[in-house]
């Protein structure tokens, strides 16, 4: 098969989204075409886009393009619906004082990027290793003979790192608060649970609502007074935003 010595490719949206990885899909590109390829963004990280919107544009080795092409369309295509996933979450508490968040499910090799596209999409951000903070889980709490326990060894041991606790109910809440705990996540609480326990709490701690979260439930949860929601399905289950590369027939790629 013969090609041409050059050829342009757009990447054009397929849907409406909230775009994030351009600048990655753009080192793809160079990888395999190093400085021949040129490249036209058309967006900005973060920017709504609808079905037929040009995102960049590519001009280069014909080769090259159609090589990093699989690439460059994974990585933008996956980090774009993180951010997309993000912003319906974002909406869906627009007006309250909560906060979404991702959580530690992550991709593996991918979690820095998949937590700069849950920015891109208005979300925050969690710990990014155990070296920025600590979080106790409820095997933990179970290993140790108690939250407060569990708490209290985790900050023996590390006495400079912030320690979030992951709590079951109003009473684990209050116990972890006692024991010292700043940041406070209600595990798989009922929205009349979490109200208590925010009522308790009494700004004493920084509060999280986590698991079972779904959209649906998404401006009650916010409602019940918590800080933040953390939602560990903006990179675990987002799905792809359909962005694809289409060469432009006039130039004559074969």
């Amino acid at each position: 098969m013969d090609t041409v010595a050059e050829a342009t490719g757009d990447f054009i949206a397929r849907g409406e989204g909230i775009v994030a990885g351009i600048a990655v899909a753009e080192v793809a590109l160079w990888h395999c075409g190093a400085e021949s390829i040129r490249i036209s963004q058309r967006v900005e990280d973060g920017s709504r886009v609808w079905r037929g919107n040009i995102v960049m544009t590519a001009r280069g080795p014909t080769r090259a393009l159609l090589t990093a092409e699989r690439t460059a369309l994974n990585i933008v295509c996956h980090l774009s619906g993180v951010a997309t996933l993000t912003r319906k979450w974002v909406d869906a508490v627009a007006g309250s004082s909560a906060t979404i968040r991702d959580t530690r499910k992550t991709t593996p090799l991918m979690r820095r990027l998949e937590r700069y596209a849950v920015r891109c999409g208005g979300g925050a951000n969690h710990r990014m290793s155990l070296s920025d903070s600590a979080l106790v889980k409820d095997n933990h709490v179970l290993a140790a003979g108690g939250v407060g326990l569990a708490y209290k060894r985790v900050r023996t041991a590390s006495p400079d790192l912030l320690v979030q606790v992951e709590v079951g109910s109003v009473e684990e809440a209050l116990e972890a608060l006692e024991a010292g705990a700043a940041v406070l996540l209600l595990d798989n609480m009922p929205p009349s649970e979490m109200r208590r326990a925010v009522r308790r709490i009494g700004g004493r701690a920084q509060i999280e609502a986590s698991g079972a979260l779904n959209l649906e439930r998404a401006w009650t949860i916010a409602q019940t007074g918590v800080d933040g929601i953390a939602v560990g399905a903006l990179a675990q289950s987002a799905p792809a935003l359909d962005i694809a590369l289409d060469l432009r027939q006039s130039e004559g790629v074969y």
